[in-house]
């Protein structure tokens, strides 16, 4: 791709999103599924208009590490454990329910058992950008209903990470896969336990040394994230991974929020590259043979999920408004199930037809999720006059 189809591909993708965007927010859509949307529009299997998307994923991916990156920035470790102390036991179990679901329905579509176990794994998440933005600043930081949420969704994030991590390492091309798997979870202490020392003994002092420079600062976390990405690439681990880790280190520095709200301009950019990619690669020639699958399955979620996570905490002595209303507010799939389908997919472990219903699936849940929540609960962008908060 040359630098000027490169240019032109990025004035099509953010002019297009900024208006699909604008039609989401009319409509009370979430906006990742303005961008999947405006990808399957002017990707390969679209308009064709923007054909060789190969560099266009490689970029994008640099806001799935920055999306990690930030989330290791906001757990810190003592506050994480006492909100995980709450939900332990209802996140682990909801989490092996919903993917018994998702095994049991990969098999009733016939997928192979290798493939419904994929399936499985994705339902087990679920939006941690829906989930988020749709609770209103008050109830996120100082309601419980935003601990509850919080707490599930971080616990789902662990999960997801390491669905990667063993996704990663199970590549048919990883000819020492095993030995692989074995280095990459003896690395996982090791990177950890260096990146706390770096922090406390050379990041924060420089930070504390050149605090007015901020665009050092700036440069300075970039280069922190991508260097751990690298380093953990290199020892069999994912980018992801390393970035996990390095946001993780910092998340007991003082600056970790100031950090967090500079760059989340710099992630949203790759991410609408993200989302868009994921579009691009969405082979409508197979929408036949996945809506009615991605139909149900979708249906099977937006059920099982509110009425697992209301039965789960009203078990643990929470209020039943408060039950449902987290069930609600958690009952769509994720953009971890899209992100797992896509590196299955692109490793041969799954098909382009499992990962296209795990895609459609996580879709139509964001979609019907979002308008149920808008519809019935406190959000900032609710309907009615009498939920909207901010």
């Amino acid at each position: 791709m040359e630098s000027g189809s490169l240019l032109f591909s990025f004035f099509l993708i953010f002019t297009g999103a900024a208006v699909l965007a604008t039609g989401a927010l009319f409509t009370r859509q979430p906006l990742l599924v303005a961008y999947i949307t405006l990808g399957a529009l002017f990707g390969p299997f679209g308009l064709e208009i923007v054909n060789d998307t190969d560099l266009l994923n490689d970029i994008s991916h640099v806001g799935i590490i920055f999306l990690l990156f930030l989330l290791g920035l906001d757990m810190q470790p003592s506050h994480l454990a006492h909100l995980l102390k709450k939900t332990a036991t209802v996140g682990v179990l909801s989490s092996f329910i919903f993917a018994l679901t998702g095994y049991g329905l990969g098999l009733a579509f016939d997928l192979p058992q290798h493939e419904a176990l994929v399936v499985g794994v994705t339902m087990m998440f679920s939006s941690t950008i829906i989930g988020i933005k749709l609770l209103p600043t008050t109830v996120l930081h100082h309601k419980h209903t935003g601990e509850m949420m919080v707490s599930l969704l971080l616990l789902q994030d662990l999960f997801a990470i390491v669905t990667l991590l063993l996704l990663y390492n199970l590549e048919p091309s990883h000819q020492s896969g095993y030995s692989d798997l074995a280095l990459a979870f003896a690395a996982l202490p090791l990177m950890f336990l260096a990146a706390v020392l770096l922090v406390k003994y050379l990041l924060l002092p420089l930070m504390a040394r050149f605090d007015r420079f901020h665009e050092y600062l700036f440069l300075l976390a970039i280069g922190w994230c991508l260097g751990f990405a690298e380093l953990a690439h290199s020892l069999h681990l994912s980018y992801e991974i390393g970035a996990f880790i390095a946001g993780i280190s910092l998340a007991t520095s003082p600056i970790a929020q100031y950090i967090a709200i500079n760059l989340k301009p710099l992630r949203d950019f790759f991410l609408v590259l993200f989302f868009f990619s994921i579009g691009a690669s969405f082979n409508l020639d197979l929408m036949g043979m996945v809506v009615v699958p991605a139909v149900i399955m979708t249906a099977v979620i937006i059920t099982v999920k509110p009425v697992v996570f209301g039965f789960l905490l009203r078990r643990v002595s929470e209020k039943q408004s408060t039950a449902w209303e987290v069930g609600f507010r958690l009952g769509q799939t994720s953009e971890f199930s899209i992100l797992i389908a896509v590196l299955a997919s692109s490793q041969h472990l799954i098909s382009g037809v499992a990962a296209h219903i795990i895609q459609a699936t996580a879709i139509l849940s964001l979609i019907v999720s979002s308008y149920i929540v808008v519809f019935r609960f406190e959000s900032p962008i609710a309907l009615s006059e009498r939920l909207r908060r901010d």
